[in-house]
């Protein structure tokens, strides 16, 4: 089983990534809130931490074996356990992560049902059932992902430098609930993003990003 991968990012379609490692070029499903952070990062090395499952109806002998991919093993971890939850599938957890993993461990820790219905697919009985499932499993979730530490020659360790993009993750982050907020669908609020991010040009601010969106 391939628990990780590493390669050159060639593409981010809508809910995949394919990376390029050697002569392969690997198709890599993804949930939303990972798209999003590396959708900046095309032709840049990327590693993925990955596991596996069939997807499709093996009582119509359609069935494709497909990688699923996340930036730290700890979001993997998440999604594994997001999925015991009764009637929550490898798709439907994939389309229902679009915010990130530490805001909607946060979430279920809080009970806040009403926050989570607000993830594509899930409804007020299944965001019952997803607090009741996990409320007491997802404190480690809860905290921030800290960059790795790096230790030196001369033996401090510092932090890994975090990559700066155009618009930073974290900004699109806010701007992505904030469109949601403002009535916009997650795929209307993606579709907003991505062609933003397409004019190229430099947002500091969520106030900046939502004022250039409605402005047109």
């Amino acid at each position: 089983m391939i628990t990780r991968i590493t390669g050159i990012l060639n593409r981010v379609l809508d809910d995949e990534v394919r990376l390029q490692v050697g002569g392969l070029e690997y198709a890599v499903l993804v949930a939303e809130f990972v798209r999003r952070s590396v959708q900046l990062k095309v032709g840049q090395e990327l590693t993925l931490h990955t596991n596996h499952f069939f997807d499709g109806n093996p009582m119509q002998g359609k069935v494709v074996p497909r990688l699923l991919g996340f930036l730290h093993e700890t979001e993997l971890d998440f999604f594994d356990l997001f999925c015991t939850v009764d009637k929550i599938g490898t798709r439907k957890a994939l389309k229902a992560l679009v915010r990130p993993v530490k805001e909607v461990a946060d979430a279920i820790q809080r009970q806040d049902a009403k926050w989570l219905t607000t993830l594509p697919g899930i409804g007020g009985p299944t965001a019952e059932k997803i607090i009741a499932t996990l409320k007491k499993k997802v404190a480690p979730f809860a905290q921030s992902l800290a960059p790795t530490p790096r230790a030196q020659a001369n033996g401090e360790v510092v932090e890994d430098p975090v990559p700066t993009a155009v618009i930073g993750n974290d900004v699109l982050d806010e701007a992505y609930a904030a469109l949601m907020a403002l009535g916009q669908n997650p795929i209307e609020a993606r579709i907003r993003l991505d062609h933003l991010i397409a004019t190229g040009k430099t947002f500091a601010s969520t106030e900046e990003i939502i004022r250039e969106i409605y402005s047109k």
